[in-house]
């Protein structure tokens, strides 16, 4: 590459970007030019022109000031009160979770299939066992990339099982993981979106009957939803499907089951989510962990398609091996055979899982799912009570709910830039998520949020309208 005065430019930290060691490498493969790797690309594609790229950087230093004057501009929500949800929220993460990652050994592992790297493959059993027992369910694999890659991979997997082409999901769910499963599934399995209540936020049970058929391979549910509500039908919905001969998935938010009953005690038969919540930070493109987890019946542990770890005795007394299970499921082990192509997954983020639920134990879930919940309830009632403000949906919710400000006069956009100012974050704009209800945010309230931050929150909103 060369700059406007066509100096060679070789980058210290780019691979190979040395122009001999170019040539090399496209002499060895018979390449005259890079491009000519790219032919296969339309010509109609490529960019002719000249790129408008700033000067390189070159020294360490100079470079990591650039970045961090670029980063600098950035709001987050550390410096801010944020109610920001959807999928993603602010929780606390105990500083042990961030000592325990960060740790050579762990933070630089990244997959590995050395058979002495027993100290990773035991904290992902121990993550497994741990998320096993708070679901309560018996198999889960290494964690996939996110929970609509957990969602997705869940619809695939139930396809297999009973050979049926048709998923029900609900119109109200997460439009994320929506676009996932669009793209993931299609064509080859078709999708059914089931009506909701308008009022309470239910799925319409009546929809639900006339949609599902002997095709119906699975139906689908987030419990909460991506609304915030709890869904209070799920035994009749569960009843339906297996009655059906469906599966019955459910989407779960873990740090939720503190309070209310994992999916498989009211007849869900995957269970899959996002475990951001346990001990992860928000970031920007990470910080997610999408898992599945089913009861122990080969017809469910075979449809894994990622990697899945066992503990085993060995010659020692007292000593146990951890080694991969069922190998030959995975892209790994059969390639083009496998179940699904296994990409990469978060196995660090599996590990901060483990941490995270080995610090707070049963108890420590407990407590935060009913602070979530009691700040949460107080913090709906507050904004409740600004005139002309309204709590979308009457059902039960956990951490989200949604605050409708259609007889205010204001439009949703105005409320949250109004408030970006004051440094708060109050949501999500929902309205080209969901028609109904117009002027809406989805507000969410984590642990993290104070009694001071809501009446705060409240104040301004009053003031704005």
């Amino acid at each position: 590459m060369s700059n406007s005065n066509n100096r060679k430019i070789i980058y210290p930290y780019i691979p190979n970007s040395v122009p001999e060691i170019k040539s090399q490498m496209l002499k060895e493969i018979n390449v005259k030019n890079i491009m000519d790797l790219y032919e296969e690309i339309p010509d109609a594609l490529k960019y002719k022109g000249k790129m408008n790229l700033p000067e390189p950087i070159f020294d360490e230093y100079s470079l990591k000031k650039h970045v961090e004057t670029i980063l600098k501009k950035n709001k987050n929500c550390n410096d801010s009160i944020s109610f920001l949800g959807g999928g993603c929220s602010q929780h606390f993460v105990p500083a042990v979770c961030d000592e325990i990652n960060g740790r050579g050994e762990f933070l630089t592992a990244y997959v590995g299939e050395s058979y002495s790297d027993h100290g990773k493959w035991q904290a992902f059993f121990e993550y497994c066992s741990l998320m096993a027992e708070l679901l309560d369910m018996d198999i889960l694999s290494v964690p996939l990339y996110d929970g609509a890659q957990a969602a997705a991979t869940s619809i695939r997997m139930a396809s297999r099982i009973n050979n049926r082409k048709n998923v029900i999901l609900p119109i109200t769910i997460n439009p994320e993981i929506k676009l996932m499963i669009e793209n993931y599934i299609q064509p080859d399995l078709s999708i059914s979106y089931v009506d909701f209540n308008k009022s309470t936020g239910q799925i319409d049970i009546n929809d639900l009957n006339n949609k599902i058929s002997n095709k119906t391979s699975s139906i689908f549910i987030e419990n909460p939803s991506y609304l915030g509500f709890f869904e209070s039908q799920v035994e009749e919905i569960a009843k339906i499907a297996l009655d059906n001969g469906s599966e019955f998935i459910t989407y779960v938010d873990p740090i939720s089951l503190g309070v209310i009953s994992p999916p498989s005690q009211y007849g869900s038969t995957i269970t899959c989510g996002d475990a951001q919540t346990l001990g992860m930070h928000m970031n920007g493109g990470g910080g997610q962990i999408g898992f599945i987890a089913t009861n122990d019946d080969m017809k469910y542990t075979g449809e894994f398609k990622d990697l899945m770890f066992g503990i085993t005795d060995t010659k020692e007394k007292d000593e146990y091996g951890f080694s991969h299970i069922l190998f030959e499921r995975t892209s790994y082990g059969s390639r083009e055979q496998g179940k699904e192509y296994t990409g990469t997954s978060q196995g660090l983020w599996a590990i901060t899982v483990g941490v995270y639920l080995s610090l707070l134990g049963p108890k420590g879930i407990k407590e935060v799912g009913q602070t979530i919940m009691q700040i949460s309830q107080y913090a709906a009632k507050r904004f409740s009570q600004i005139k002309d403000v309204e709590i979308k949906f009457n059902s039960p919710f956990f951490k989200e709910f949604v605050i409708n400000f259609d007889k205010t006069g204001k439009k949703a956009t105005e409320i949250l830039n109004a408030l970006v100012k004051k440094n708060i974050f109050l949501g999500i704009n929902i309205n080209k998520q969901f028609p109904e209800p117009n002027e809406s945010i989805l507000c969410c309230v984590t642990e993290l949020r104070t009694k001071e931050e809501i009446d705060i929150t409240a104040k301004l909103i009053e003031e704005l309208i």
